[in-house]
């Protein structure tokens, strides 16, 4: 019994030593981690409780030899700015800003694919127009819209510098990393957006640049402010996408809303009507409506998927989308606008005259198998789902683009490439196009 209460004792002693040397010990490490600095009666001003000038004063016993090399490289730098030396490790020399590097970062600025597919787009409202269109205006509708994209994207970046930041995939556009000033890049965005509605109100029509306004402000204002603050951002966005069709199709002096001049005809196919073919009439609302549909509904295939596998990033963020808060229901709106493309491109667009009925029937190929991807994402919702349904909506846009050339009311390809003979309004002799 002797022993154990002797052994007791000692391990009482033991522990009572050793938590006593830990204390000690861990009191001599805050000690040597404290400010070297102490605390005056004295009244202070203002900005001492922010920032107190000992505090950046480091003792360099506590340094490791590598930070202590580092902080002499900046103090040699600073103390002699004439001498060569060699720039300390985690710091990069500022670009300089020559004309082809700025180049390049006004393309990143305005987002150059983007641009590019918005300019298209517009474009293919021209080309798909029933009315005449010179090159002029052909021209100054792709660079007054293009003009206009680049100015929208840039007023988008200026806005959400310190969210891009957060995001891996925006960490390196030029605001982020600071190869640009902000007053630069709004210097930018003022020259593109006022030139790019002046250069569609003078050669293009007034209501082309109306509407090329509104599309920056609907995206720089409208678009970017809701990102944060509601998932209606992802609609908004969408009408920002259908309006450059309709910027190409009033270019060629296409009106958007009906009137006693300028009604709504309906072109049924041929065992439905006796009527002869009016080509006067091809030329009315419902074509400009469904331009606007068409891209209108494609948007949220498109960018539901692709928002669905990058989603932790706009979490991080702080956005508020669809894919982020309910990401089946990302996936279910992206399928409905999949199915509503359907009678779009089989119904509304033969029926406008844009298209003959054939197109109908061609178009159902690709709008299956993107039905059917879009069906798999909603059913499974996984990111590869979501990843094959982007893609499919990919190359969905351009072929049903060049189906509707294809297909284009008016437009006989066989004449074009000399598979059809012309037959001459004075009543002379056939004579084979060369």
């Amino acid at each position: 019994m002797r022993k154990i209460h002797a052994f007791q004792s000692c391990s009482k002693s033991f522990v009572a030593c050793t938590s006593s040397a830990s204390r000690s010990l861990a009191s001599q490490k805050f000690l040597a981690y404290r400010r070297p600095y102490t605390v005056s009666s004295v009244r202070r001003d203002f900005t001492s409780f922010f920032c107190h000038n000992q505090q950046w004063s480091t003792r360099v016993d506590s340094l490791k030899p590598s930070e202590i090399n580092r902080v002499r490289g900046i103090a040699h730098a600073v103390a002699e700015p004439g001498a060569v030396h060699v720039a300390p490790a985690g710091f990069k020399e500022v670009e300089v800003l020559t004309p082809r590097r700025l180049l390049k970062i006004y393309a990143q600025l305005a987002k150059s694919r983007l641009t590019i597919l918005v300019v298209l787009t517009a474009m293919s409202g021209v080309a798909l127009s029933p009315l005449p269109a010179t090159v002029p205006i052909l021209l100054s509708t792709a660079v007054g819209t293009a003009l206009c994209s680049a100015s929208a994207n840039t007023l988008n970046q200026l806005q959400e510098i310190p969210y891009d930041a957060q995001m891996a995939r925006t960490r390196q556009r030029p605001l982020v990393r600071r190869a640009i000033s902000p007053l630069h890049a709004a210097g930018f965005a003022a020259v593109t957006g006022v030139a790019g509605p002046a250069v569609l109100w003078f050669m293009a029509s007034p209501l082309t640049a109306c509407l090329g306004a509104a599309n920056i402000a609907l995206y720089a204002a409208a678009y970017t402010w809701l990102k944060r603050r509601s998932v209606s951002n992802t609609w908004v966005g969408a009408v920002v996408g259908g309006i450059p069709p309709l910027m190409g199709w009033t270019a060629c002096g296409g009106n958007l809303l009906p009137s006693a001049d300028y009604p709504i005809h309906l072109f049924l196919p041929s065992f439905l009507t006796e009527a002869p073919l009016d080509m006067t009439m091809i030329d009315n609302p419902l074509g400009a409506l469904a331009l606007f549909m068409l891209l209108y509904s494609w948007q949220f295939p498109h960018f539901n998927s692709l928002s669905h596998f990058i989603r932790g990033s706009y979490a991080q963020a702080g956005y508020k989308m669809l894919c982020v808060l309910n990401p089946q229901k990302n996936a279910l709106v992206a399928l409905r606008h999949s199915l509503l493309l359907v009678p779009i491109c089989s119904i509304m667009f033969p029926l406008s005259g844009l298209t003959t009925w054939a197109f109908a029937v061609t178009s159902l190929i690709p709008n299956a198998i993107c039905v059917r991807g879009s069906w798999n994402w909603w059913r499974r919702c996984g990111e590869k789902e979501a990843r094959i349904s982007f893609q499919q909506y990919l190359w969905y846009l351009p072929v049903m683009l060049a189906l509707m050339m294809v297909h284009k009311q008016g437009l006989d390809w066989r004449r074009w490439v000399g598979m059809q003979e012309e037959v001459p309004s004075d009543g002379a002799d056939v004579v084979p196009k060369p």
